[in-house]
């Protein structure tokens, strides 16, 4: 008798998009670009992160309280709320997928206004237990979160007050929480880590600020649209995708860098485009556009938009939100 072991391929991934005014997150499958579930999630769902595994998806919301809830991709259902503090945003897993890492904001409400003002916080969630076990204070409106490949480092952008409180970039060390900033340009908003460069997107200053990750000093600046917000890379490292929200409701596009030479490309996607990923394949780029209720689907090899996928409404995805439940292979025997 002969026993033959046959492997079956794996599935591709799926991309969370969070949908601010329905509370809830849009799952589309990236092999048919169809939505194939909608999970219901807390309050204004904003920033969004998929673990390395694929097996959690962390999704930012409740914005007054503050609050992180856990999917499991397998079922598609909330398994936990976290509390993390008040007016997060971004969100980011570690590569090893043992910390969860959350920019909040210090903020003191006061009969006329709200005053965010005072220096923000990064709360690490340790996502066995699914509760914070640190609080890492940073800069000014925190915004956007990544971490290193090598989970050494995490990179957060402040925003400040129109550059009155200096718009800085802060490299925490893993391994002691100590904090180094690094200063950019206006409002820093998103943030992706590749290889030895950190790509930073100025929301007020049209461009994209380029960080050493070596020096932790800017090297380059990059000019793109008006307000960028998400930006993403390729797993190669050779194109930086910037999604412009641009200026009101009139128009929006994606903003395609060279990191080469630092040029740039332009692909119109819908109207105030925020967050933007792409598959782990580098073939596919996704970019959720809140002002046309769309995720819009970019074929990287040509840089035309192939696929417009409708989702809820007021779609943010701000993060990495690509991953979720694959086949790694299982073994038969026949």
């Amino acid at each position: 008798m002969v026993v033959m072991l046959v492997s079956i391929a794996g599935t591709s991934p799926f991309a969370y998009i969070t949908n601010y005014n329905d509370d809830t997150v849009s799952v589309i499958d990236t092999a048919t670009d169809n939505v194939t579930a909608t999970v219901p999630v807390g309050d204004g769902p904003g920033g969004v992160a998929v673990s390395p595994d694929g097996s959690k998806v962390y999704v930012v919301d409740n914005t007054c309280n503050g609050t992180v809830s856990v999917i499991n991709t397998s079922t598609n259902t909330v398994t936990a709320s976290v509390y993390v503090g008040g007016w997060p945003f971004g969100v980011a897993v570690s590569p090893d997928g043992s910390k969860v890492y959350v920019p909040t904001k210090v903020c003191v409400i006061n009969v006329n206004d709200t005053d965010c003002f005072n220096p923000g916080n990064v709360s690490v969630i340790n996502t066995s237990t699914d509760t914070v076990t640190a609080m890492i204070p940073v800069g000014i409106l925190p915004a956007g979160v990544a971490v290193s490949p090598d989970g050494t480092k995490v990179y957060v952008t402040n925003a400040g007050r129109d550059n009155i409180d200096g718009s800085t970039v802060s490299v925490i060390n893993t391994t002691t929480n100590t904090v180094t900033d690094v200063p950019v340009v206006d409002r820093p908003h998103g943030i992706v880590v590749s290889g030895t460069k950190v790509y930073v997107t100025n929301w007020d200053g049209m461009n994209v600020s380029v960080i050493d990750t070596a020096t932790n000093t800017v090297t380059a600046t990059v000019g793109v649209g008006p307000h960028p917000l998400g930006v993403a890379v390729t797993p190669d490292g050779t194109k930086v995708y910037v999604a412009n929200e641009g200026s009101g409701d009139n128009y929006g596009f994606v903003s395609v860098i060279d990191t080469v030479n630092n040029t740039t490309d332009e692909v119109n996607v819908g109207k105030r485009p925020h967050g933007i990923a792409v598959t782990p394949d580098g073939t596919k780029v996704y970019v959720a556009s809140r002002g046309s209720n769309t995720t819009y689907v970019i074929d990287t090899a040509t840089n035309n938009v192939t696929a417009t996928v409708p989702v809820g409404s007021g779609p943010i995805a701000f993060g990495q939100f690509i991953g979720g439940p694959k086949n790694t292979g299982k073994s038969t025997y026949c």
